[in-house]
């Protein structure tokens, strides 16, 4: 780095300090009382969905609220279905009757009920040893489900710091604490898991008896009691004020308590860590040029539910003010809500709805206002102070538009089915005629998403890009409905638009919040200042550049100081990632091995080079499929079955996930991933159009003409020809080929055995599927998934996580099972697919290879990788969920029941595809072939033997230059 560069640099950090980028609204809104109402008024949502909770309500709306409190013990069940419940009379601290119930089945109970009324319902729960996800369940009244929210109740579980006090590794930087569960009674009413609704749902109940069941989709959980009841409101401020006077409590006077954000004592998900901020000199505690652990929360505490609760000691009675040192710089146009408890109550109503609003920088938030803040009556003691995201007056509008996205997604099809996917721009398609709701439709929905913008600028006071995007849409819907002609012209801005509904569904329900520290003070004393003063920050810029060039920020934890190291390096993952795997490494490899390891960041690209210059690691992760037979070959890497207990760690893998690492008895590798197609579906559009789940190939041939009558598609997966390397073997020939009983390669990879008729038979059901019904060969999957353009497709499984993340509006709408194959004659299908994956890898020059095996086989554990799966979903969410090799850790992370078991169904047919010398000629070629038959209609047979000429050539040539026929003689 040059010196005039290191001036520029500082010159242009002083300009960012001294002119500051404008944007946002730097000040706090406090959403007030409970009588003012400044939700939209829906529009007519239970008509889109005859099973929402509004439409319930609107069924209800006359029935009284009884005031009986019911009370069912969760030993004194009536039935069970799957495995016997186990009643148990101890759970932590208390003693009763309990039942245990597990993460599959379900069990019930009979309750009398005296009067007619809509009832709340609480459940008391204690979490017990699981996959470390939050416990849900299904609730039947009278074997139905009251409506559609009711197929998905959370539960959460305790998660606290493994350590009370932050660790520093040999460098000085403070270690993240790891999070672990603390088991502990919760009392929680069932009630919307997405945090639409604000109150806890609402139940109706006619007098007499009942059946309550409770279905389990993840996780065991003991339960105590289900109480059936109304929930009280809590007071105003105002009825909480006149009780104060009446009871004549005092101001607290002469107090100051600060707590520590990153000092939390419990969350409810464990992605909710103590975190690192050095923007700001105002931090504490801080360090230029260190790692200091010292906030919490920021975008990871941002989904509905998740709470973090802080002990505060109160060291007299009184009445106090609250104060948060807080940052929200993530959610521009739109503020966070929180919503605060006191010791597991809401002290009062204004306290169910706190604003946060855009601000870069820190402020200090006092809970009212500094003229006149909130007074909370605190007895001397410890109290816990719990902070729990909500969408509080943003929820009635996301309610609408995700209303919305569904019926223009619904719209959108029928036009299509008349249209096409490439309508004609010339063509009159009398859409009018043929859809009489259409511009009905369009001009309702303008209306709606113009209210909803106007409310949000109301809300926030700003106009922001995500009221631009509800602008635009309503725009665009309103011209269509006064140029319905136009429609076919316009039909990819809409579908694009429609997303971009999604995407903002998405964003505003995100609630992010950054929190400092915690300020419990009497009224008199002055709140501490959260912004630093302008000289701090120059002093602070100035401090952090120059340390930079002393300061290595490329290492990660601990520097070795062992005589035994492993130098690994990581290929594919982000710095978070890294982190997490080397503070696995610290606090179990090495405590229990002795051995250090050396962990570094490192392009994969750099590994052939720095291997063959004798710079490498001695191990090497997340390696693609193609690299370990290819540098084992030429002796870069080392056979693992030399060593004496390889066959023992090898049962820890399916043989399909070691097949790609193996060559002529050697084994390059040892599985990390193993990813395989599953088949998902749309539920709701299979239910429409009265078609049921595909087991076999002619089921799929039968159901796509239907789908084609309704311009809809059927996907197969198509390899990625852009971002590899090498391109793969398609993974729907080699579905076809596994479940034909067929092979890719002859004699040890001698020559291909594409040529065989298993493989032509294989071929031409392949091309066949697309010259016959012309399925895309392009295509955006996740986006016409959401949109149900292609309500069905076959696809890698980690598809769930871009659907679980990106697609909220079909929450559950879809799933995914075993893909369809073929009918044998015993009645059984067979369905093979090939999989994919990454390795581990030892390097040939590593100095200590006892010691790098020692570490691979610690990485390949299924102790460590359900940890570090459970962590990686903790740190990203489920978008981030592990596809582990390991047999027995796949079971351990937090998969649903019902997915899991169709997940290790699929994953008994999976077949891995051998790599041999020259193989990527293989994918290349048939990719090549299938081609010449779609395209040019080439006979399949012709195009195939055509290409099978070409890979035995690049096989031969590719033995003979590495010398294999000879080494095999």
């Amino acid at each position: 780095m040059t010196k005039t560069f290191r001036i520029a640099v500082a010159l242009t950090i002083l300009c960012t300090i001294v002119f500051p980028i404008k944007g946002g609204k730097n000040s706090w809104r406090q959403v007030h009382a409970a009588g003012e109402n400044k939700s939209i008024q829906l529009e007519s949502i239970e008509a889109l969905q005859a099973d929402s909770y509004d439409h319930y309500l609107r069924q209800h709306q006359d029935a009284r609220r009884p005031d009986h409190q019911i009370v069912i013990h969760g030993s004194d069940y009536s039935r069970f279905d799957g495995a016997e419940p186990r009643e148990i009379s101890t759970a932590g601290d208390r003693q009763g009757s309990f039942v245990e119930t597990y993460d599959t089945g379900s069990i019930s109970w009979e309750v009398s009920v005296p009067e007619d009324g809509l009832y709340n319902m609480t459940l008391r729960y204690y979490t017990i040893e699981g996959k470390s996800s939050s416990v849900e369940r299904q609730l039947l009244i009278d074997g139905a489900l009251p409506f559609a929210g009711a197929r998905s109740f959370l539960f959460p579980r305790i998660w606290t710091n493994e350590k009370t006090q932050v660790e520093q590794d040999n460098q000085g930087n403070d270690i993240r604490p790891r999070q672990i569960e603390t088991s502990g009674w919760q009392e929680l009413p069932f009630r919307d898991a997405e945090g639409y609704h604000a109150e806890p749902y609402a139940f109706y109940l006619s007098s007499g008896k009942h059946t309550l069941t409770l279905v389990s989709m993840k996780e065991p959980v003991i339960v105590d009691t289900i109480e059936i009841g109304q929930i009280d409101e809590p007071p105003t401020y105002e009825e909480i004020k006149q009780r104060y006077r009446e009871q004549g409590l005092q101001e607290a006077d002469g107090r100051l308590i600060k707590v520590q954000g990153e000092d939390a004592i419990y969350k409810s998900s464990p992605i909710l860590y103590p975190t690192t901020d050095r923007s700001s000199p105002s931090t504490q505690p801080k360090s230029v040029s260190q790692i200091r652990i010292n906030t919490i929360g920021g975008n990871n505490w941002r989904l509905p539910g998740d709470t973090i609760t802080w002990k505060i000691d109160v060291p007299a009675d009184g009445l106090y003010k609250l104060g948060l040192k807080s940052r929200q710089e993530l959610l521009r146009g739109v503020y966070s809500t929180r919503t605060l408890y006191i010791d597991n109550e809401i002290p009062f109503q204004e306290m169910k709805e706190i604003s946060f609003n855009y601000s870069s920088d820190w402020k200090m938030i006092t809970l009212g206002n500094v003229q006149e803040p909130y007074l909370f009556y605190l007895t001397a003691g410890s109290h816990e102070l719990k902070l729990e995201v909500s969408l509080g007056s943003i929820a009635p509008l996301i309610l609408q538009v995700q209303a919305s996205i569904l019926e223009l997604n619904d719209m959108y099809r029928k036009i299509r089915m008349i249209t096409g996917s490439v309508p004609d721009p010339f063509r009159d398609y009398n859409l009018v005629q043929r859809i009489p709701e259409m511009t009905e439709v369009f001009q309702k929905h303008s209306e709606i998403l113009y209210s909803v913008s106007n409310q949000l600028i109301e809300i926030t006071g700003e106009k922001s890009d995500k009221v631009a995007i509800l602008t635009k849409m309503a725009y665009q819907l309103e011209d269509l409905a006064k140029k319905p002609e136009s429609v076919q012209t316009r039909m990819e801005s809409f579908k694009t638009n429609v997303g971009g509904l999604g995407t903002w569904i998405m964003q505003v329900r995100e609630q992010p919040l950054e929190i400092d520290y915690i300020v419990l003070a009497s009224p008199e004393q002055k709140m501490p200042k959260a912004a630093a003063s302008f000289a701090s920050k120059v002093k602070h810029e100035l401090t952090t550049l120059f340390s930079s060039f002393s300061t290595d920020y490329n290492s990660i934890g601990n520097t070795s100081e062992n005589e035994r190291v492993v130098t690994v390096w990581v290929g594919t993952a982000g710095r978070d990632q890294a982190q997490v795997l080397k503070a696995m490494t610290d606090d179990t490899f090495t405590t229990q091995t002795g051995i250090s390891v050396d962990l570094k960041l490192v392009n994969p690209n750099v590994l052939m080079p720095a291997t063959l210059s004798g710079q490498g690691p001695d191990v090497a992760m997340q390696i693609a499929n193609d690299i370990p037979v290819n540098y084992g070959m030429r002796n870069a890497i080392v056979d693992l079955t030399q060593f004496s207990d390889y066959e023992q760690v090898a049962s820890r893998f399916l043989d399909s996930a070691i097949t790609p690492y193996k060559f002529r008895g050697a084994v390059y590798g040892l599985p990390e991933q193993q990813l395989f197609p599953m088949l998902f579906y749309r539920k709701d559009i299979l239910e429409d159009l009265k078609l049921n789940v595909p087991q076999t190939w002619e089921d799929v041939y039968n159901i796509i003409p239907v789908l084609k009558k309704q311009q809809m598609e059927f996907a197969l997966p198509v390899p990625a020809t852009t971002g590899v390397s090498v391109l793969e073997p398609s993974k729907a020939f080699a579905m076809l080929l596994y479940q034909l009983d067929g092979q890719f390669y002859n004699k040890d990879g001698e020559s291909s055995a594409l040529d065989s008729e298993v493989s032509m038979q294989a071929f031409k059901k392949w091309t066949d599927i697309y010259v016959n019904y012309k399925l895309p060969l392009v295509f955006d999957l996740p986006t016409r998934f959401r949109t149900g353009e292609i309500p069905m497709a076959i696809t890698d499984y980690n598809f769930y996580n871009t659907l679980s993340v990106s697609a909220p509006e079909i929450r559950g709408l879809w799933g995914f099972v075993p893909v369809p194959g073929i009918m044998q004659s015993d009645g059984t299908i067979r369905r093979d697919v090939s999989g994919s994956g990454s390795a581990v890898i030892m390097l040939n020059q590593a100095k200590d290879k006892d010691a790098a095996w020692e570490f691979m086989k610690w990485w390949t554990s299924k102790d460590t990788q359900v940890r570090f799966g459970r962590e990686m979903e903790a740190l990203l969410g489920a978008s981030a969920r592990y596809p582990t090799a390991n047999i027995e850790a796949l079971e351990e992370l937090p998969w649903p029941t019902e997915d899991i078991r169709n997940l290790k169904q699929q994953w008994q047919w999976v077949k891995g595809i051998p790599e041999v010398p020259g193989g990527y000629y293989t994918g290349r070629s048939l990719d090549n072939a299938f081609r010449e038959v779609t395209n040019n209609k080439t006979n399949t047979r012709d195009a195939l033997y055509d290409y099978v000429e070409e890979i035995n050539r690049e096989l031969e040539f590719k033995q003979q230059e590495i010398n294999l026929n000879q080494s095999r003689r």
